[in-house]
């Protein structure tokens, strides 16, 4: 059978690689793809992006299964136009992806469902959001509302920090690229939780939920957690962060009353659902937000570990039966190193040939994201460049064996933290932050 996945980028090259090892597939599309998945027989890259388009090419190409990968399409209602086509898609629907696309709906929904979250408010008069911030005082998050490949936060220590965020997201001129909603550029603002960040991402038919292998992920750009906040630097599984208490209080107190929420209000959920969670130290969790996909980088940590076939879990969550559906796990411990762009992520550079990319291995895979080949040569087409995702008995061994295998790989003005997986190594249980 034919599977299409939709996206470019490191996540999608995952998950192209995982269902390119099932049984029954024998052709995997990318759409559009990038440098890595061209380059590689297992794959068709296909440059194509529009909904509608997608559609037409799915419809006569026989494709059986598709999955989307990142927000912007779910957010076009690609999952909408497949379906009313009679198309296979896993994914949510352009009203169901609001969870991500809308700040103030995804906060909105989570109070009216009682679903345990930060205070907040939200605005669109700048002068208000100044205000509220004098009266809450630092530290303080400001997120924009709208779609910001992951970089639309800001977490204000100071008071002026939070000004300078507001002003940034509600005057500026869209530096950021935010794909406002309705009614203009909008902010909001809510309290700042202390803990340790996790990511829990599961997987909806509408009614049945299975949670994925957990994962923790590495936001800011510097080690030790330090510069801006990026779309994430790297991610191990499992989290130790997640103990089994934690897991069933995140799935009793957040994701299931989400699932039963959005079915009650009329938007059944399909698709990956992505809680980011804040852990405090009596091990409670709260949603910092929620993701209407898989994260990124932690999507290859996971396809790392994954042992059971995905394209069959995704036929059933399309069926809507993955309650027949137990995910095998291998027992290791993955982690994924990623090698940035120089200037990422404010303005990274694009054009720099990439060498030293060594040859798959049974525990180590380079995953690709802002690559292109250009002239017969593999170039940097984006911020994030590649995902150095690997397979060992500890935390500690994967760091060894990712290093090692991210020094061999060149390209002018590489990027990469050398701490990744640091929490699970001291197991600072209060970790605040990034």
């Amino acid at each position: 059978m034919k599977v299409l996945v939709i996206g470019g980028g490191g996540r999608e090259h995952a998950l192209a690689w995982r269902l390119a090892q099932a049984e029954r597939v024998s052709r995997v599309y990318v759409a559009p793809g990038n440098g890595g998945t061209v380059n590689d027989p297992r794959y068709d890259c296909i440059d194509i992006t529009e909904p509608a388009a997608l559609r037409e090419w799915a419809i006569r190409e026989k494709v059986a299964l598709t999955v989307v990968g990142p927000e912007a399409p779910l957010a076009a209602g690609v999952v909408d136009e497949f379906r009313a086509h009679g198309l296979r898609i896993f994914g949510p629907t352009k009203a169901a992806a609001q969870l991500e696309s809308s700040k103030a709906f995804s906060k909105a929904f989570m109070k009216r469902h009682r679903i345990p979250t930060a205070e907040y408010e939200a605005f669109t008069d700048a002068a208000a959001a100044h205000a509220y911030v004098d009266a809450k005082g630092a530290p303080i998050v400001v997120k924009a509302d709208g779609l910001a490949a992951g970089k639309g936060v800001v977490v204000a220590m100071t008071a002026q920090e939070a000004h300078e965020a507001i002003d940034f997201m509600l005057l500026g001129d869209n530096k950021l690229g935010v794909t406002h909603n309705e009614g203009g550029a909008r902010v909001v603002i809510e309290e700042f939780l202390q803990g340790e960040e996790a990511s829990f991402i599961v997987l909806c038919d509408g009614k049945n939920v299975t949670a994925l292998a957990t994962s923790q992920d590495h936001k800011r750009l510097l080690d030790n957690d330090e510069g801006p906040n990026t779309g994430g630097m790297g991610a191990y599984s499992p989290a130790p962060v997640v103990t089994a208490e934690v897991h069933a209080r995140a799935m009793r107190e957040i994701i299931l009353p989400t699932i039963r929420g959005m079915e009650k209000d009329g938007i059944p959920y399909t698709g990956f659902l992505y809680a980011g969670l804040m852990i405090d130290a009596q091990g409670h969790p709260k949603t910092l937000e929620f993701n209407c996909r898989m994260g990124d980088p932690e999507t290859q940590p996971i396809m790392m570990r994954l042992k059971s076939d995905l394209f069959e879990v995704f036929w059933h969550a399309t069926d809507g039966t993955l309650d027949q559906v137990e995910l095998q796990w291998d027992r290791r411990v993955a982690l994924g190193v990623v090698m940035a762009a120089h200037g990422y992520p404010l303005s990274p550079r694009k054009g720099d040939r990439i060498d030293g990319i060594p040859a798959e291995a049974p525990d180590a895979v380079v995953f690709h994201a802002g690559t292109a080949m250009k002239d017969g040569e593999l170039q940097t087409s984006g911020g994030r460049v590649l995902c150095v995702t690997v397979l060992a008995d500890s935390v500690k061994l994967a760091q060894q064996r990712a290093y090692e295998v991210a020094a061999r790989i060149r390209f002018d003005g590489a990027q990469y933290r050398r701490d990744i997986g640091h929490r699970a190594v001291h197991a600072r249980a209060h970790h605040a932050g990034g």
